[in-house]
């Protein structure tokens, strides 16, 4: 891909790089009206209490693949995938890329919402939050938490830097959290109704304060697990202060495959490097007696390579397959951690990884899907 840094009106987007300074006049850009409506949340609403059909048209004529890019024009040609677009796929993530300019950095803001960044291309750089430093380069994870004043900088003279994000920020906008802006938001002076600066001490837990805000290749291991080789950028356990998002990367041996695997939430995968394919398995419900499932017979299949992005549907079954013989794949997998709050952190394999399999022992085909299958079928 070719990355190329411009000008763009989206507060959230930091797409463009900025001399060092924080530039408090230019917060009139983002007081400034959209062209069109900027839409942070997408109404659901039905004239029927199932919205059955309008998910069955949704899967069926929404695409699988993005092929995003970066260059001239305005703020979407950063984004991935926003509840503003066009077809609509999902708010579960907002998700979009980060470019900065050699030795520039873009211009100091805060939104309630945290994200999640990984560092693709460029060399070295650093964060600014809250008034501390953070530095990063290529492969590294970063954290801007909740509530955070911060900017981007690159160190590199040379070259451009890009960063993709993920963030659960449709969440956060959803439940009222709205207070975002550039750095020089602020009340009316004039106005008396407000009392004198005081600290905003409602998203500063001291527990949270200590867990760090960059995550390195070294600080969590590659393990192999029944759904392939992973190694976890955030999520409960991981030292990275991101509380909604969950992240990982995903490698796939030449000419192999993921696990098959059932799961509610969605997921968004960025492409790293190689090139493959999804099959995808849309499940319906039968409500009875509980709930039962019906997983479709045949797959879609989608044809993915590096800079692509793929969108997994709530409620599917997937796997993943690296087409090329002589280099492995290597996705960036995020997805909103909320799902497991709710009660989802159950996933199903109906096939396990091969490599992982092969480790134990014991077949590809999983048991337990089996199992569930035969307990479903009826008498």
């Amino acid at each position: 891909m070719n990355h190329v840094s411009h000008t763009h009106d989206d507060p959230d987007h930091h797409g463009h790089a900025h001399e060092a300074g924080l530039a408090p006049a230019s917060v009139l850009k983002y007081r400034e009206r959209y062209k069109k409506a900027r839409v942070f949340v997408r109404a659901v609403q039905s004239d029927t209490y199932t919205l059955t059909e309008q998910q069955r048209e949704m899967r069926a004529s929404v695409p699988r693949l993005i092929r995003p890019s970066i260059g001239f024009g305005t703020s979407e040609n950063w984004n991935i995938m926003q509840p503003g677009d066009e077809p609509f796929r999902s708010q579960s993530l907002h998700v979009h890329f980060v470019t900065l300019e050699p030795g520039q950095r873009n211009e100091g803001h805060g939104h309630q919402n945290e994200a999640f960044f990984y560092i693709l291309e460029g060399g070295r750089g650093y964060e600014m939050h809250d008034g501390k430093r953070y530095d990063w380069e290529v492969g590294d994870a970063v954290a801007v938490h909740n509530d955070c004043v911060h900017w981007h900088n690159n160190l590199e003279t040379d070259r451009g830097a890009v960063a993709i994000v993920m963030k659960a920020k449709p969440t956060w906008l959803f439940l009222g959290l709205w207070q975002q802006g550039q750095i020089g938001t602020r009340p009316d002076p004039n106005d008396q109704r407000w009392g004198p600066r005081t600290e905003w001490a409602i998203a500063r837990a001291p527990e949270d304060e200590v867990i760090p805000k960059v995550l390195k290749p070294s600080d969590t291991d590659w393990e192999w697990t029944p759904h392939g080789c992973v190694r976890q950028l955030a999520g409960d356990d991981v030292p990275l202060r991101i509380k909604a998002t969950d992240a990982y990367l995903q490698e796939i041996p030449p000419a192999s495959r993921t696990g098959k695997r059932w799961q509610m939430g969605d997921q968004v995968i960025y492409v790293i490097e190689g090139e493959g394919y999804d099959l995808h398995w849309d499940v319906e419900v039968e409500i009875a007696d509980k709930y039962y499932a019906h997983i479709e017979r045949e797959p879609t299949r989608w044809e993915w390579k590096a800079g692509n992005v793929i969108w997994v549907p709530q409620n599917t079954v997937f796997q993943h397959f690296n087409t090329n013989p002589d280099k492995p794949v290597k996705l960036l997998v995020g997805s909103n951690r909320l799902f497991k709050k709710l009660g989802y952190q159950r996933v199903v394999d109906f096939e396990y990884a091969p490599e992982w399999a092969a480790q134990r022992g014991i077949a590809v085909e999983a048991p337990e899907a089996q199992q569930l299958l035969a307990a479903a079928a009826p008498a």
